[in-house]
């Protein structure tokens, strides 16, 4: 195998998203991690992050893996406590 001189190119870093990329609004509701999830808070989330579209994941579950910026997702765990907040 002929073996070349050439530099390569590194490959990219992943994107990080700042609060002007949050287009979901997942920093204003990071206060929520942490507290019991029920279909009241999940409205209030919705609503103070502005986000599209709202989407609870729950240990599981099976979901798509498509990646929509203005739709925000809220992970649970089994006895309905936010673990994470973010966009997707």
């Amino acid at each position: 195998m002929p073996q070349s001189n050439a530099p390569y190119d590194p490959a990219p870093k992943p994107p990080q998203v700042g609060e002007s990329e949050d287009a979901c609004g997942a920093q204003h509701v990071q206060d929520r991690v942490g507290r019991h999830y029920d279909e009241a808070l999940g409205e209030a989330i919705h609503r103070d992050s502005g986000a599209a579209a709202l989407r609870v994941i729950r240990p599981g579950h099976a979901y798509t893996m498509e990646y929509r910026g203005d739709r925000i997702n809220v992970h649970i765990d089994d006895s309905d406590t936010i673990t994470d907040i973010g966009c997707g």
